[in-house]
């Protein structure tokens, strides 16, 4: 019957490997490097584009009656905010001058610190069913509109990044 036991008197060597990890070592953090400084230099114009080409596509859809999957919601919440003085036809046309406007502004660059401003505004009112239509959005639990609207929190934190780039706040990498 062979032996179930291992013999540990005499140590057995492995050959060093060493060197080897080591030098992945460094080839790993030259890699993580030049990522980390790629995307100090980019991530943030990608978010502005991005962000451009969301609000560029849903001002658009407004712009076609029946296209837009969150017609009523504009219009209610629109009508709420200006207590009826915009409502219908003009709240959803509004709606998609602003949105396409930002969109505009995010995508190419240009009179972008105008179109901050108006996205602080359009934020507020794209909030505000939270407040305004609550019962409507979660009363029996989520709905799809209500996911829908809590989405809009990513848009308030991409365009806190955005504007405070723009203001003068600089990503910078020191992984170099």
């Amino acid at each position: 019957m062979p032996s179930t036991e291992t013999d540990v008197s005499t140590p057995q060597t492995l050959p060093s490997d060493a060197p080897a990890r080591q030098g992945f070592a460094r080839r790993s953090e030259s890699a993580i490097t030049a990522l980390a400084v790629h995307l100090a230099r980019w991530s943030i114009p990608a978010l502005r584009i991005t962000l451009g080409l969301v609000f560029l596509g849903f001002g658009v859809l407004k712009l076609f009656p029946g296209a837009s999957p969150a017609e009523e919601i504009v219009t209610q919440t629109v009508g709420a905010l200006t207590f009826g003085a915009v409502e219908g036809a003009a709240a959803l046309a509004l709606t998609a001058v602003v949105e396409t406007f930002i969109g505009l502004t995010l995508l190419t660059g240009r009179w972008l610190q105008a179109g901050l401003v108006v996205l602080a505004v359009a934020l507020v009112g794209m909030m505000s069913p939270v407040v305004l239509f609550a019962g409507e959005l979660f009363g029996d639990g989520m709905t799809l509109m209500g996911q829908y609207v809590l989405k809009d929190i990513v848009f308030v934190a991409a365009a806190g990044v955005i504007a405070a780039a723009t203001l003068g706040a600089r990503l910078t990498c020191d992984a170099r």
